[in-house]
């Protein structure tokens, strides 16, 4: 089991990670490089041999090998992003870079997101290195940049220019599963992620005629692109469950002893109470509008409109996402990807999974763990191009009335110290047999 130094560190490692503003903005402005530093140098007194790469200047990536005792064994790859969106100070009760502990709290801008398990699997290698542990198979540990863009500067970078680096690697964990989830009613669940949906940001343009806006103009490019995105917005997609997903609500509805018939999910979900928020955004493909651009002047009709939408398809269901979009935005609209990754599922009947749920179990015997997909995306989605089967499981026990998700770059963004304890045992506990 860890240490008591163990413990210690993951406090001071995540704390000293927020107070590293790795702020990416998009568009390249973020570096992440000291962070990195910070990591790698924490790894190089454990005895391994970081390398550090960057496809461009300062956007630096992290990754390392520990050798496993039997070399028949495929790799697992555990990986975390070292960059955090953006957060406003004013907003907070607290400055979100300066890592304070307060009350038995870690403060700050990537407390959950996702400094508080890089800070893990640093106290975690940290304390094999002391009590001379050797993993089962080969553990690649990777710190990449660049998660909250396009990950083009980290793991799309490492995947697709450094894929030696991942010899070997079947498997991976990163974010975003076996997290407390509490149902009001005194249940305690713990989600592991087996899926992701895709990612498809998309941007549309309308074009027309410009023209003097005292005129009539029936080709009015605002108007058009006005009309798609109403239409967009007011879709409503239909079910499509995934294995994963078909999983989660079997086992939930066994849990709150309610008729599981899948033929009627939607009612199914309304049984389930505040349980349903882990599947409801991912039984169907969604599209919401985000960000309109058009126009120069009140009394000029511009000749072209653009608007930004957000989609995410599940596993199996791009084409139709493609279909749907092309049917909602009709003739005078064009839309093409911003930005495209692809949807993920992995499988539960896997030892890896097994293991997962197993070392929850331990270390929270009165939770319940289910399957569950992301609505949203990881850099697993990247990892997935070297044939890297990845899983959420980034563990913390939360006490009841501090909303996880709701902490994702939220304001006042923060982690107990007694769930950082609790991650760094479950998360030694997997490892060491994994």
């Amino acid at each position: 089991m860890a240490d008591q130094q163990a413990l210690e560190e993951v406090v001071e490692f995540t704390s000293g990670l927020i107070r590293i503003d790795t702020t990416n903005r998009g568009g390249g402005d973020c570096q992440e490089r000291p962070a990195a530093e910070y990591a790698a140098h924490r790894l190089a007194e454990a005895g391994l041999e970081p390398t550090l790469v960057e496809r461009t200047k300062g956007r630096t990536n992290v990754v390392a090998r520990i050798e496993g005792s039997d070399p028949s064994a495929d790799a697992l790859l555990v990986h975390g992003h070292l960059d955090v969106v953006p957060a406003e100070a004013a907003d907070w009760s607290v400055h979100p870079f300066s890592g304070e502990v307060r009350d038995g709290v870690v403060w700050g801008r990537g407390a959950v997101d996702m400094k508080n398990m890089d800070a893990m699997i640093l106290a975690v290698v940290r304390s094999w290195a002391r009590e001379g542990v050797r993993p089962r198979r080969d553990i690649v540990v990777a710190f990449t940049a660049d998660e909250e863009a396009s990950a083009v500067d980290g793991s799309g970078f490492l995947a697709d220019r450094h894929a030696g680096l991942f010899e070997g690697c079947t498997e991976g964990i990163s974010e975003s599963g076996a997290f407390t989830f509490h149902d009001g009613a005194g249940r305690e669940i713990y989600p592991i992620a087996a899926g992701e949906r895709g990612t498809g940001w998309l941007k549309l343009t309308a074009r027309g005629r410009a023209g003097h806006g005292s005129k009539v103009n029936r080709e009015n490019a605002v108007t058009r692109l006005s009309a798609a995105i109403a239409r967009i917005g007011a879709h409503e997609w239909p079910l499509r469950l995934t294995p994963t997903v078909r999983a989660a609500l079997t086992e939930l509805a066994a849990l709150y002893g309610v008729d599981g018939d899948l033929r009627d999910v939607d009612r199914l979900l309304e049984k389930l109470g505040p349980a349903a928020k882990l599947v409801e955004a991912t039984v169907r493909n969604s599209a919401n509008p985000t960000m309109l651009d058009a126009g120069y002047k009140i009394n000029v009709i511009p000749g072209e409109a653009v608007a930004h939408v957000d989609g995410r398809y599940l596993p199996g269901a791009e084409q139709e996402f493609r279909a749907t979009l092309d049917l909602l935005t009709g003739p005078d609209v064009d839309w093409e990807f911003e930005h495209r990754e692809v949807a993920l599922q992995a499988p539960l009947d896997s030892p890896t999974y097994a293991r997962m749920r197993a070392a929850v179990e331990e270390f929270a015997p009165e939770g319940h763990v289910v399957p569950y997909c992301m609505s949203g995306g990881t850099d697993a989605k990247q990892f997935s191009r070297l044939g890297i089967t990845g899983y959420g499981f980034a563990p913390l026990k939360l006490p009841e009335g501090l909303d996880y998700q709701a902490l994702f770059h939220g304001v006042d963004e923060r982690v107990p110290v007694e769930a950082l304890h609790f991650g760094v045992r479950v998360l030694d506990r997997f490892l060491r047999d994994a």
